[in-house]
C-alpha cells in the first residue's frame, strides 16, 4: 500500500462507460471499412487477353507474382502503390509510366508514321489524350472474368519482362540485393503480371467513378492521375476537425482542473523505493539489458541499410550485398526495431505487475527465466529464417519458416505463432504478478484495468494470421495496418500508459484515483481517433473514397492527445520534485532521468507523431509524399523518440530501481550520456538528411511526378548523394553517443545483480 491520504471518492461510472461506446464505436466503423475493402478491392482477373484475344496470363499467374514478390523480400526493396521500402522504385509506378511511355510511341508509330521526340506539341498532346483515353478505360468485363489489353499494353509488358530482368541482375541498380536475384524466367514473367495487374488497377476508372481503383494514385501527369476532389475536400474538412478537437479538449482542460496528472487535495507516498524489489523483478533485468542490445544491432543495421542508398556498389570497398543483401538489412532493421522496444514493454509490464500486486507469486521468476528463453529463440530464429528465406532455402516452405515478404510482419508464420504463444505465456505471468492487488478493493480498478489492457497486446495481434501469400492485396494491407499502426500505435500505446499510471501510483507521486483516471482518458482520446484513424494507411491500396473520408478527418484528431502528451512531459518534471505541493512532506522520488527519458516522449510525440504523422496524414499530402524520405521521416521521429524513449525509460527505471545509490552513482553517468547523445543524434538525422531529402523528393514529385522521385535519376543526383551522406554525422552521434552508454549501462548493472545473487 502506498499508504497516506488517499481519496476515498470513486470515479464516475461514465468514464468506464464512454471507453466501452468508443471501443464499440470505433471497432464498428474500422471492421466496416475492413469488410468493404474485400468488396471494393480491384478485381484480379480470371484471364487478362491481348487485342487478338489470344491469352497473355491468367490470375493465378498474378498471384504466383505476388508470391515471388514477397518471398524475395522485394517489399523491403522497393513499393507497391506508396508501401514498402525506398532503396528501390515504387514497382507499380514505375511500370506504369514505362507503359505509358511504350503506349505514347506506339500510338505515334501508328497515327503519325514518327516517333513521339518528332511530334510537334500540338500533335503531342492530341496524342496525350487518347493516351490517356485508352489507359483509363476500364476493359474488365465481370461477367467473363477477362481483361482485355491493347495492343500497346500487350507489347509494353512484354518489353518489361527484359526491363524487370534486368533490374534483379545487377545490384548496383537495384541498390544492393543478391546478385541475379531472381533467375527463373518463369518467374521474372509472373512477377511482370503482378506489377502489370498493380499497374492497371493505379490507371483504369473504377467503375461508375471517375478515378482509378487506387484512388488515381501514383500521381502521373502522362496518363492523366491526379489528385481527386474527393481527397483535396476531405483534407480541407479534416482541418476543421482537428481545430474542433483541440478547442474542445483544451477547454475541457482548463475548464475541470482534474485532468491530466494534476492532484487536487490527494496525494499519496511512495511504496516502491530502490531495493525494494523481487527476485523476478530481478530477474527481469536480462530482458532490459536484451533490448538495449538488440537496439545497438539495429542502429548498425540500419546505418548499413542508409549506406546502400548512398553507395549501392561498395560497403567501404567490400561487396556485403554477396552475403547481406539491401533486403536483408532492412528487414532486421525493422524486425529489431519491433523486438527490442516490444521486449521492454514486456519486460516493464513484469516488473510492474508484481509492483502493483505487493507480493510475488510462488514461481514467477522460473516463468521469467522461461519467457526469457522463448523470447531469445523467436527473436535468432526469426531473423536468421528471414535472411536463409530471402537465399530460399526453405523451398515452399519459405512463407512459413522464412521471410513472409509483408513489411513490419516479414517473419514466417510459424514464428509469428510462437510469438503469441509467447505473448500468452508473458500475460499469465502478468495476472500472476497483479493477483493480490485486485483482492483489494482500493486498487481492484487500476489493477483491471491494467490486465485489460496487457490481454489486448496478443489478442489484437491476431490479424497477422488473417492472410496468407496469394490473399489479395488490399486485404492484407488492412490487416497489416491492424498490426502496425492499431496494435503498434494503438493499445501498444495504452499500454504503456496504464505503465505510466501505475508506476507514478506506486512510486507515490500520484494518487491511485489520479492514475486510474487519467488511463481512462487516454483511452478515450487515444483510442477515439485512432482505431478509425488507422485507415490514414489505406488511401492509395485499393479502397473507396469512403475510407479517405473517414480515416482523414479521425487521423487530424490523433494530433489532440499528442498534443497534452507535449503537456504531460512538464508534468513528468514537476511530479518528480523532491517535495509534495499539498502537505510539504518529502518525497524521495530517485528516478530523474526517467522522467528526463518520458519528458522526451513528450517532445517527439509533439513534433515526430504530431507535426509530421499530421503533415503527411492530410489526403492531399499522403498522395504526393507517401513511400518518399518524408515517410521514414515520421516513422524514426515518432518510433524511437515516442516508443524508443518510453522503452528506455522502462530500462533506467528497472536498472534504478534495482540498485543501491552507491552502485547508481557509477553508471548515472552513462545514462546521461546516452539521453543527450540519442535526442541529439535523433535531431541531427531529422534536420541533416530526413526532412530536408524528403522535401527534394517531395519537390521532385510535384515537377516530374512520381515513378521520377522512386527512380534511380533522383536517387543519383549529386544533391541526393550529397543527403544521404549526411545521415553519417547523426549516425555516429546516436550510436556513439546514445545507444553505446545505454549498453554499457545495463551491462554493468546486470553484473552488479548477478553478484547478488
Amino acid at each position: 500500500m502506498t499508504g497516506t491520504a488517499e481519496s476515498t471518492t470513486a470515479l464516475s461510472p461514465w468514464w468506464r462507460r464512454t471507453v466501452i461506446l468508443v471501443l464499440i464505436a470505433g471497432f464498428a466503423v474500422l471492421i466496416g471499412l475492413s469488410v468493404n475493402s474485400y468488396r471494393e478491392a480491384p478485381p484480379i482477373p480470371g484471364r487478362v487477353a491481348g487485342a487478338d484475344g489470344r491469352l497473355m496470363f491468367t490470375r493465378d499467374d498474378i498471384l504466383a507474382g505476388q508470391q515471388v514478390f514477397l518471398k524475395y523480400g522485394l517489399m523491403e526493396n522497393g513499393t507497391i502503390w506508396g508501401h514498402g521500402a525506398y532503396l528501390g522504385p515504387d514497382f507499380s509506378a514505375e511500370y506504369l509510366h514505362t507503359l505509358a511511355v511504350d503506349t505514347e510511341e506506339f500510338l505515334a508509330r501508328q497515327q503519325y508514321r514518327r516517333g513521339v521526340r518528332e511530334l510537334t506539341d500540338e500533335e503531342r498532346s492530341a496524342l496525350r489524350g487518347r493516351l490517356q483515353e485508352i489507359l483509363k478505360e476500364n476493359r474488365y468485363d465481370p461477367k467473363t472474368d477477362t481483361l482485355l489489353f491493347t495492343a500497346p499494353e500487350e507489347e509494353s509488358y512484354r518489353r518489361q519482362i527484359v526491363k524487370w530482368t534486368d533490374y534483379f541482375a545487377d545490384p548496383v541498380v537495384n541498390r544492393g540485393l543478391l546478385y541475379a536475384h531472381i533467375q527463373d524466367p518463369q518467374e521474372i514473367r509472373n512477377l511482370t503480371a503482378f506489377f502489370a495487374w498493380t499497374a492497371w488497377a493505379s490507371v483504369a476508372n473504377r467503375p461508375g467513378e471517375t478515378y482509378s481503383y487506387t484512388n488515381n494514385f501514383p500521381y502521373e501527369p502522362l496518363v492523366g492521375n491526379s489528385l481527386t476532389t474527393g481527397a483535396i475536400l476531405w483534407s480541407a474538412i479534416s482541418l476543421i476537425f482537428l481545430l474542433a478537437g483541440t478547442a474542445a479538449v483544451l477547454f475541457a482542460f482548463g475548464r475541470f482542473n482534474f485532468l491530466g496528472w494534476k492532484e487536487k487535495d490527494e496525494h499519496a507516498h511512495p511504496g516502491m523505493l530502490p531495493g525494494m524489489t523481487t527476485e523476478s523483478q530481478r530477474a527481469t533485468i536480462k530482458f532490459f539489458v536484451i533490448a538495449v542490445l538488440l537496439l545497438l544491432t539495429q542502429t548498425l543495421v540500419g546505418g548499413a541499410t542508409a549506406h546502400y542508398r548512398a553507395d549501392p556498389g561498395s560497403f567501404y570497398g567490400i561487396d556485403f550485398s554477396r552475403f547481406f543483401p539491401s533486403n536483408i538489412f532492412r528487414t532486421w532493421h525493422l524486425q529489431l526495431a519491433i523486438f527490442w522496444i516490444a521486449t521492454a514493454y514486456v519486460a516493464g509490464g513484469l516488473f510492474l505487475s508484481v509492483g502493483l500486486g505487493g507480493k510475488e507469486p510462488k514461481g514467477q521468476a522460473g516463468g521469467v527465466h522461461a519467457l526469457f528463453a522463448a523470447l531469445v529463440f523467436v527473436a535468432v530464429g526469426s531473423l536468421l529464417g528471414e535472411m536463409f528465406g530471402v537465399f530460399q532455402v526453405f523451398g515452399d516452405l519459405w512463407f512459413w519458416f522464412g521471410h513472409q515478404g509483408w513489411e513490419y510482419l516479414d517473419l514466417g508464420r510459424a514464428w509469428q505463432i510462437l510469438l503469441v504463444v509467447g505473448f500468452m505465456l508473458w500475460l499469465f505471468l502478468v495476472i500472476r504478478g497483479v493477483g493480490p492487488a485486485r483482492k483489494d478493493p482500493r486498487e481492484g480498478e487500476l489493477s483491471t484495468l491494467f490486465l485489460l489492457t496487457a490481454a489486448a497486446i496478443p489478442f489484437l495481434y491476431l490479424p497477422a494470421m488473417f492472410y496468407g501469400s496469394t490473399t489479395h492485396y488490399t486485404a492484407v494491407d488492412v490487416w497489416r495496418f491492424w498490426i502496425i499502426h492499431l496494435w503498434v500505435e494503438g493499445f501498444f500505446e495504452l499500454f504503456v500508459t496504464t505503465m505510466i499510471a501505475v508506476l507514478f501510483y506506486r512510486l507515490g507521486m500520484v494518487s491511485l484515483q489520479t492514475a486510474t483516471r487519467v488511463i481512462y482518458l487516454d483511452a478515450i482520446l487515444f483510442l477515439g481517433s485512432g482505431i478509425i484513424g488507422t485507415g490514414h494507411h489505406w488511401y492509395w491500396t485499393g479502397q473507396t473514397n469512403v475510407t479517405v473520408a473517414l480515416s482523414a478527418t479521425f487521423s487530424a484528431l490523433e494530433v489532440v492527445p499528442l498534443t497534452l502528451l507535449t503537456l504531460d512531459a512538464w508534468d513528468f518534471i514537476r511530479l518528480s520534485r523532491s517535495q509534495c505541493d499539498v502537505c510539504g512532506r518529502e518525497l524521495i522520488i530517485p528516478h530523474r532521468w526517467t522522467f528526463y527519458f518520458m519528458m522526451a516522449v513528450g517532445f517527439w510525440n509533439f513534433v515526430g507523431a504530431g507535426i509530421f504523422g499530421f503533415l503527411i496524414n492530410l489526403p492531399v499530402v499522403s498522395y504526393f509524399e507517401v513511400g518518399t524520405i518524408l515517410t521514414p521521416n515520421h516513422g524514426h521521429a515518432a518510433m524511437m523518440g515516442v516508443f524508443g524513449m518510453f522503452a528506455l525509460s522502462f530500462v533506467v527505471f528497472a536498472i534504478r530501481q534495482v540498485l543501491t545509490d552507491v552502485e547508481w552513482s557509477g553508471i548515472e553517468r552513462y545514462i546521461r550520456t546516452s539521453f543527450w547523445g540519442l535526442n541529439i543524434g535523433l535531431a541531427l538525422m531529422v534536420v541533416m538528411n530526413l526532412f530536408p531529402a524528403g522535401v527534394l523528393q517531395l519537390l521532385d514529385v510535384l515537377e516530374n511526378g512520381y515513378w521520377h522521385a522512386r527512380g534511380p535519376e533522383f536517387m543519383n543526383r549529386e544533391i541526393s548523394l550529397l543527403m544521404e551522406w549526411l545521415r553519417m554525422p547523426a549516425d555516429l552521434v546516436f550510436i556513439i553517443g546514445g545507444v553505446v552508454p545505454m549498453a554499457i549501462a545495463s551491462l554493468k548493472a546486470y553484473g552488479l545483480v548477478r553478484r547478488k545473487r
